[in-house]
């Protein structure tokens, strides 16, 4: 009598390898662009970070000249009027209630209309706003 012989399949996992490795590398380029916005000259602050936060916060610049962004869809270049940032972010805070805010505020911009935009976005919702800083170079 002849045995047969059962013949298992074997997967070959390297090109399921070569794969991850490759979205892993588009991944890690394309995530610093995701944060991208405006351009803007950050004051500088000796200040502490934040905490780590599990969800994207959302962004709102503004440029030396007073106008506002936000960094939300393919419109995040087109400037905003201030009623128009407070809609859309009472609108995101009642999906997510504990999305962070932040503000990017170029250091030209005089400190009335930051203090303007930091009201409108607490009237929209938002239980804090964050004001985000760059770190001084040393020696300066």
């Amino acid at each position: 009598m002849m045995r047969r012989r059962r013949m298992l399949a074997e997967i070959n996992v390297v090109p399921y390898i070569d794969v991850m490795l490759v979205l892993l590398v588009i991944f890690m380029v394309t995530a610093p662009m995701l944060m991208q916005g405006v351009e803007v000259d950050l004051p500088d602050a000796n200040a502490a970070p934040v905490e780590d936060q599990d969800a994207e916060p959302v962004i709102v610049s503004i440029n030396g000249v007073g106008q506002l962004f936000l960094n939300l869809g393919a419109s995040d270049k087109q400037p905003l009027e201030l009623a128009t940032v407070r809609q859309r972010i009472a609108a995101i805070l009642r999906r997510t209630p504990d999305k962070p805010v932040l503000i990017w505020g170029d250091k030209s911009v005089p400190y009335g209309d930051v203090v303007r935009v930091m009201t409108a976005l607490q009237q929209a919702g938002a239980p804090s706003v964050g004001l985000v800083t760059e770190n001084p170079v040393s020696g300066e």
